[in-house]
């Protein structure tokens, strides 16, 4: 569970990827306006960590792309309704800045009005996916709004990527991430939806495990590493990446929103004796694959 001032660490940080690494495509990396920003800082100093990185979009993108990650996903999220098509045609006008090296994520929020109409002008616009988040959204997943917007992905042959996994809980969040979030239901998705690729994010986090199996089951399912590597939180299991599908995991970093040296996680898979082909997939093959990307 999320607790206020949890610890912000003041470790050394790399100019750039390890040696030795294939490209590095950064699978969730947060970026929002500046307004929306300064609020997600002013929430982690309340109720989480101090984010080390307190930079605008183009900072994030700049910061990466200089420190030598090859493409970001770039992600956002609707917190209220009526505010997702300006969060979209801003992301959509940022990514045009960074021609092949940016890919931005549609939000929306489910249950809003004109919904899929929303999420049809952000594709439209060039955006290459739809990031939701239960925890700040609150949407139950099984709902027909919520289908609704995945019937507009899956014909659009766009991925989902859904924060589903229960942790990290608060007590500020207007819901509780147990009663809406569990592998379980995303499973009905992922069966009623064969042809929509789904991610969740920080390998299903406190469902490791059960998460681990449903990607063994589900071949539209995908998990990013995010925060999950780090050694941050305190996770029962030590992940062993090698008994994982390998071609099901991505890397993700969470940058800028982390209390940490940015290539924590990249440091953490260097020395985790991964094979290249193993690295290739974690770092580069599979979110290209996710997220139908050029090589």
């Amino acid at each position: 569970m999320l607790k206020p001032h949890l610890p912000s660490l003041d470790d050394t940080e790399g100019q750039t990827i390890p040696d030795g690494f294939p490209r590095v495509i950064d699978s969730h990396v947060h970026v929002f306006p500046d307004g929306i920003f300064k609020a997600v800082r002013r929430w982690f100093d309340e109720n989480a960590w101090h984010i080390r990185y307190e930079l605008t979009t183009s900072g994030v993108f700049d910061f990466l792309l200089s420190h030598g990650v090859g493409h970001i996903i770039a992600l956002q999220y609707a917190h209220a309704p009526g505010i997702a098509g300006q969060l979209n045609g801003y992301l959509a006008e940022k990514c045009r800045q960074y021609p092949a090296r940016v890919t931005g994520l549609a939000t929306v929020f489910p249950g809003e009005k004109n919904a899929g109409t929303i999420l049809q002008e952000a594709f439209d616009a060039g955006l290459g996916g739809l990031k939701l988040h239960a925890h700040v959204q609150c949407f139950d997943i099984d709902a027909d709004d919520t289908r609704r917007v995945f019937d507009v992905c899956q014909s659009n042959d766009k991925p989902v990527v859904v924060h589903f996994g229960k942790e990290p809980k608060s007590p500020v969040y207007r819901c509780d991430p147990y009663t809406l979030c569990g592998a379980d239901k995303l499973a009905r998705v992922l069966a009623d939806f064969p042809e929509l690729k789904v991610c969740v994010p920080h390998l299903g986090f406190s469902e490791t495990r059960e998460y681990k199996t449903l990607i063994e089951k589900y071949d539209n399912l995908w998990l990013d590493t995010t925060m999950a590597l780090t050694d941050y939180f305190h996770i029962q299991e030590r992940i062993g990446l090698r008994e994982y599908r390998i071609d099901r995991i991505m890397y993700g970093s969470d940058f800028p929103n982390i209390p940490y040296a940015w290539d924590r996680e990249l440091k953490w898979l260097r020395d985790s004796r991964l094979s290249d082909d193993e690295l290739d997939r974690i770092l580069n093959k599979n979110a290209a694959d996710f997220f139908d990307l050029d090589g």
